[in-house]
């Protein structure tokens, strides 16, 4: 291979250019096609990566694609792209020691990276796409895909489809550097994923096309780690009496678990793990969960047997949080112990077992729910542990830490809420704001742990949080708006998407409000209706009672009437959009959706405004009112149930919205309930 030279003058570079254009429109058939020179000592990362710009170029060019060692001979004609980093590819090592590109382990640092032009000493062209380590070397070659070829990152969810461009277009870029990200750990929560994991083939669990699908989105979201917690295992899947009558036959696949870890390792993702005791895979019983002073050997035993015998052995980021050890709430203790004192001395256990076992290893403390108060009491983990705050489930903080204390502090951040599982909460301005004045005020780089629920309905919020921790200093939520809506829809079409989509965001301000938290309303509102307390598998029922409904009125309206905005707004860009497919899915279908349920919710307040009137009144005429409106109710909810059902025009996301799929949080309302209503309310009548 000859010597590379960087062109270092304009007027040489213009010259060059010219000079390569001429020879692709003089020269045989190589010039049709395209070169991927692979450094010999690549990684399988860098491997895995360049097949992926492999197949990207073979959606926007009709050219053969051919993948060769950097010792192969270069033809003289054809387009060149040299992949890798100092150290994997020689060819970027002769550069850089002869001083023709400016690329280091240091600049621009570990997940940056470069692109260049350079050009052979027989006159051929060369793109260069390296990185200071591997991860800079993805994110300059899936940055060259996006911004150059036109590749969505998300194009599997979103599908988006790249126009066809020349060859000469290749090289329709400036030489840049790819800073480093300012958050170096970007970590995705795989979290409340019932309908991504059930929604085709084997209930929860992810099809192995929908999994890494997922995978590949993320790393060209810049997210470099993936937490494993559903797929674990996780307790409700097999204890819960919802989930038991769901799928009674349970098991985690500890194979294919495995199988999945290593995907994430291939693609260039660190596995994280919050080494909790009531996985599947090896679950502790509830009551030693509660006290550390009487089964401390147990907790200890069962973190080896991970180690040991399972493959969370595979985990590079370790986390644990200090509440109760099978099941996500605060620690009560069962034998008096204080609990900052008991994780104190749990942390300090945890930290010398994981550096026996991987000495180098990442660990965090999940600062969630009450943490965060126990932290500010003077609970402190080792001082090599990341202290991560987290928002209140929306994207605010709810709590702020007294004292940083000389710990390095990150973030944990919801792109969702289990409260707004099914139809999200687009909020770039709160992504903004709040990680802006966290990363200032506490300095709270070091980490960023975004939970995706489900995924595919939060990729808006997903895509803000990578962008956010990438550049803080850069991201607008304006932009981001206009930037992302323009990336899917014309003109006029996005300026609706947006409208609807700040809409959706205001019609859930009012409060913790989301689809899912109307769901328990719903729940309060029928057995106000029904006399009839709400029946909660293994918790006590709840009292039925005018109050609960009352509280929830106001806060109804509000929602309605902007959600009820967000739908005429999506209508309009609906009609105005080209494509049926991405909009329809992404902006009018959860308004939709969300609308459907508010309508319903609406029906049951005027009834229990009725039935309330008749209680202080004795009027039966109000209950025969009711039961008029109970009409509409019924109609109303088979509406709710219709439209999930039918859910996205595209078959690919068939039964995704199935209410007999759905995350079971707060139940789902039945025409059998309404029918229980109609039952006491016409008796009532007769009293």
């Amino acid at each position: 291979m000859g010597i590379h030279k960087t062109i270092s003058s304009s007027i040489y570079a213009t010259v060059a250019v010219l000079f390569f254009f001429l020879n692709i429109a003089c020269s045989n058939d190589e010039s049709n096609k395209i070169y991927l020179v692979l450094g010999k000592t690549a990684s399988e990362i860098e491997i895995n990566t360049i097949n992926d710009f492999k197949v990207d170029l073979q959606k926007v060019t009709d050219k053969t694609i051919l993948v060769i060692s950097e010792g192969s001979q270069l033809p003289k004609n054809g387009t060149i792209f040299v992949l890798g980093t100092t150290g994997s590819n020689q060819v970027i090592g002769n550069l850089v020691k002869e001083g023709l590109l400016n690329l280091s382990e240091e600049n621009p640092g570990q997940r940056g990276g470069i692109w260049s032009k350079s050009i052979l000493e027989s006159g051929q062209n060369a793109i260069i796409l390296a990185g200071s380590n591997v991860q800079g070397m993805q994110y300059a070659v899936y940055d060259y895909a996006e911004e150059v070829l036109g590749i969505d990152p998300l194009a599997y969810w979103t599908g988006k489809v790249p126009n066809k461009i020349d060859g000469i277009d290749l090289f329709a870029f400036d030489s840049k550097t790819i800073a480093p990200p300012k958050v170096p750990i970007l970590c995705y929560f795989e979290n409340d994923v019932d309908e991504l994991a059930s929604y085709r083939g084997k209930l929860l669990e992810y099809d192995w096309e929908s999994y890494t699908e997922m995978i590949n989105s993320l790393v060209r979201l810049r997210y470099n780690a993936i937490q494993f917690f559903d797929m674990l295992g996780r307790p409700e899947f097999y204890l819960r009496p919802e989930y038991q009558e769901l799928h009674p036959d349970y098991q985690i696949d500890i194979p294919y678990l495995e199988k999945m870890m290593d995907y994430a390792h291939s693609k260039g993702m660190k596995i994280q793990v919050d080494f909790s005791l009531g996985y599947q895979i090896h679950p502790m019983d509830e009551e030693k969960a509660s006290c550390w002073a009487d089964y401390k050997e147990d907790w200890i035993k069962a973190w080896r047997y991970y180690f040991e015998e399972t493959p969370l052995a595979k985990t590079d980021i370790f986390i644990l949080r200090p509440r109760n050890q099978v099941w996500d709430w605060e620690y009560k203790s069962s034998c008096g112990e204080d609990k900052i004192e008991v994780f104190n001395e749990v942390f300090t256990v945890f930290d010398d077992l994981v550096d026996s076992y991987k000495s180098d290893a990442t660990k965090a403390l999940i600062c969630y729910s009450d943490a965060m108060q126990m932290y500010n009491d003077g609970f402190r983990p080792p001082k090599d542990w990341i202290i991560a705050w987290a928002d209140d489930g929306f994207g605010d903080f709810e709590h702020l830490p007294q004292t940083t204390d000389d710990y390095t502090f990150g973030t944990y951040m919801h792109a969702g809420f289990w409260l707004n599982h099914t139809v999200h909460n687009p909020y770039p301005e709160k992504v903004e704001a709040k990680m802006k004045k966290i990363f200032n005020d506490y300095g709270a780089y070091e980490y960023c742990m975004v939970n995706g629920q489900s995924f595919r309905p939060f990729i808006f919020n997903i895509e803000a949080y990578s962008d956010v921790c990438q550049n803080p200093d850069t991201f607008s939520a304006e932009q981001y708006y206009k930037e992302w809506s323009h990336r899917y829809f014309d003109k006029n079409t996005a300026v609706h998407a947006v409208k609807s989509m700040k809409l959706l965001n205001k019609a859930q301000s009012s409060g913790r409000i989301g689809y899912v938290q109307h769901l328990w309303e719903i729940r309060e509102a029928i057995a106000y209706l029904s006399n009839s307390p709400i029946e909660r598998p293994g918790k006590p029922p709840v009292p039925y009672e005018f109050e609960r409904v009352e509280n929830d009125l106001e806060h109804v309206r509000f929602t309605k009437k902007h959600i009820d905005s967000a739908l005429t707004e999506a209508k309009k860009g609906l009609e105005l959009s080209k494509e049926d497919g991405f909009y329809y899915s992404y902006v009018y279908l959860p308004t939709l959706l969300y609308s459907d349920l508010m309508l319903f919710e609406s029906n049951l307040h005027q009834m229990s405004l009725l039935k309330r009137k008749y209680e202080t009144s004795s009027n039966v005429t109000y209950l025969k009112e009711a039961l008029v409106i109970l009409e509409d109710a019924k109609k109303n909810l088979a509406k709710v149930y219709q439209n999930r059902l039918e859910g996205d025009k595209n078959p690919k996301w068939e039964k995704w919205y199935d209410p007999a799929i759905r995350r079971p949080n707060n139940g789902f309302p039945t025409q059998e309930m309404l029918n229980q209503v109609e039952r006491n309310v016409t008796q009532i009548t007769k009293i």
